[in-house]
C-alpha cells in the first residue's frame, strides 16, 4: 500500500530532494533513459518557488515510490513522472497521476515519459490521455567529424566563441527569436542560461555565436556539450532575419568539428521534436540516425 500522495511547493527540503534523485537513477537504469530531464533536475536542485512537487510515500516505511513534478509552461502545466522501478504495476502510476489531475485544478497538464516506456503509453491511455509530442534523440558516430567540409559562411558573417558576462542578453534574444514556436526553449531566461553556465559542463569555447561583422546582434548560435557518456548538440537556433542562407548548416558543422578533438567521447546525440522536417533533414544528411524517443502525453479535457 501507499500513502496518499502529497504535494509541495518551492524548494524541497535537502533530504527529500536527494530521495528523488536516488528514485530517478533507478528507473533511468530500469528504462535505459533519463527518468528526469535536465530541466526538471535544476528544478529540483535550484529549488524554484513556481515549481510543484507530488511525492508518493510507502505506507509503513516511508520510502519514496513516486513522484511527479509540475512547472507552469503559459496556459498550462508541463512536467514529468515517475514511478520506482520495484513498485511498479501496482496502481501506484494511477494514484500519482490523479494527484497531479487534482493539483492541476482543471488546467490542461502535459508529462514527459522518456524512452517511451510501454507502461507508461498504458497508464496515459487508461486515464485518457493522448500522446501529444514525440521528441527524438538522434546519434552518430563521433568518427569522421573532423573531416566534415565547413561550409562557407554567409557574406559578412563571422563566427566567434561565447564570451561570459558579455554575451548573455544577446544571446537569450537571439534564441528566443530562433525558438519563438517552440514550448520550452523560446522561454529561456538570462537566468536559465547562467544556470547552464554554472555547470560543470559548460564550455564558452564550445557555444558558438555568429552575427554580421561590426554587428553585435546575433543571426545564430551553435552550443555542443560534452559528458563523459556522449557530446551533445545542446542548441542550434538561427533568427528568423537570417534564415535560408545556409547559417545553421554552417554553424552544426563548426560545432561537431569542435568536439572531434582526442580523447572525446565516441558519440554525438541530440534531441530534435520529431514534426520538424527540415532540422530531421539536416540532421539525417550529417550522419545522425534514430536513437531514441520521448513522448508527451496531454491530459483528458477537463469535464
Amino acid at each position: 500500500m501507499s500513502a496518499p500522495a502529497s504535494t509541495a511547493a518551492g524548494p524541497l527540503a535537502p533530504g527529500e530532494r536527494a530521495r528523488v534523485e536516488e528514485l530517478a537513477a533507478a528507473a533511468s537504469a530500469a528504462d535505459g533513459a533519463d527518468a528526469l530531464s535536465e530541466d526538471a533536475l535544476l528544478r529540483l536542485r535550484t529549488g524554484a518557488d513556481a515549481v510543484r512537487h507530488v511525492l508518493l510515500h510507502k505506507a509503513g516505511t516511508g520510502a519514496l515510490v513516486g513522484y511527479a513534478q509540475l512547472a507552469d509552461a503559459g496556459a498550462e502545466l508541463s512536467g514529468e513522472l515517475l514511478v520506482h522501478p520495484g513498485a511498479r504495476g501496482r496502481g501506484r502510476g494511477r494514484e500519482l497521476l490523479r494527484a497531479v489531475e487534482e493539483l492541476a485544478g482543471g488546467r490542461p497538464v502535459l508529462l514527459w515519459a522518456h524512452g517511451d516506456v510501454p507502461a507508461a503509453a498504458a497508464l496515459a491511455a487508461g486515464a485518457g490521455w493522448r500522446r501529444a509530442r514525440e521528441l527524438l534523440r538522434l546519434h552518430r558516430p563521433v568518427a569522421g567529424l573532423a573531416q566534415l567540409a565547413e561550409p562557407a559562411l554567409p557574406q559578412g558573417v563571422v563566427v566567434r566563441p561565447f564570451v561570459p558576462g558579455a554575451d548573455e542578453d544577446a544571446w537569450v534574444a537571439v534564441n528566443a527569436a530562433s525558438f519563438a514556436d517552440h514550448p520550452e526553449q523560446g522561454r529561456w531566461t538570462a537566468a536559465d542560461l547562467l544556470l547552464r553556465e554554472a555547470e560543470p559542463w559548460f564550455d564558452p569555447s564550445l557555444l558558438l555565436l555568429a552575427h554580421e561583422r561590426g554587428s553585435t546582434a546575433l543571426l545564430g548560435s551553435c552550443w555542443m556539450k560534452v559528458q563523459p557518456h556522449a557530446s551533445e548538440l545542446y542548441v542550434l537556433g538561427v533568427h528568423p532575419d537570417a534564415a535560408g542562407r545556409g547559417l545553421g548548416r554552417a554553424l552544426l558543422v563548426r560545432g561537431l568539428r569542435a568536439v572531434a578533438r582526442p580523447g572525446a567521447p565516441e558519440e554525438v546525440e541530440l534531441y530534435v521534436d520529431g514534426a520538424n522536417a527540415p532540422a530531421l533533414r539536416l540532421y539525417a544528411s550529417l550522419g545522425f540516425t534514430r536513437a531514441a524517443v520521448d513522448v508527451q502525453y496531454a491530459s483528458a479535457p477537463a469535464r
